[in-house]
């Protein structure tokens, strides 16, 4: 099963996968994309760290997301918090000219996550529902992720928007409109 979150900064989306997690049943790896680049993000990733239960393991995949889902044992639940850093972190080590590959990568991500046998859970966030951003990396960046997100909602057994720590459960695509 698959489920997805997203929302915007500071919605609740991470509390919610981590609430779906512990009530799933099985062990859980956590796979973080973050990196700590200065020392607030340091001290937010130790945060994170800290609201985990300690006997979940904590896998670090900055770039290569596949692959670290890929080492999990299939019974196990996944966490990927979050898919925003994973699609920035990757534009800025390969730029925009990455895009496509992201977006297929991410694709074919929601449907392995989708068939594993354990819970799968993604964090996003929803950037589309701001200003368009002043510069090219920054319309490149929105752009991307908004593929990606949709890629892995299709793929989603279960989704979720966010908005001051309330879930509004999302309706797949109707057949008609």
């Amino acid at each position: 099963m698959l489920i997805a979150f997203t929302g915007g900064a500071r919605s609740g989306k991470s509390t919610a996968a981590l609430s779906a997690a512990t009530s799933a049943g099985a062990p859980v790896t956590f796979i973080a994309t973050a990196e700590a680049g200065d020392d607030e993000m340091t001290e937010r990733i130790e945060r994170h760290r800290a609201d985990r239960p300690a006997a979940w393991i904590t896998v670090e995949a900055p770039i290569h997301l596949a692959h670290a889902v890929e080492q999990v044992d299939a019974e196990t639940t996944i966490v990927i918090d979050c898919l925003s850093m994973w699609v920035s972190n990757r534009m800025l080590a390969e730029g925009t000219d990455s895009a496509r590959a992201i977006v297929a990568e991410a694709a074919d991500l929601g449907e392995r996550l989708r068939q594993r046998s354990g819970t799968a859970i993604v964090v996003t966030n929803e950037v589309g529902s701001g200003v368009v951003p002043a510069t090219l990396l920054g319309r490149a960046y929105r752009d991307v992720l908004g593929s990606v997100n949709q890629a892995i909602f299709a793929a989603a057994d279960r989704a979720y928007l966010v908005v001051v720590g309330r879930l509004l459960e999302l309706q797949g695509p109707s057949n008609g409109a």
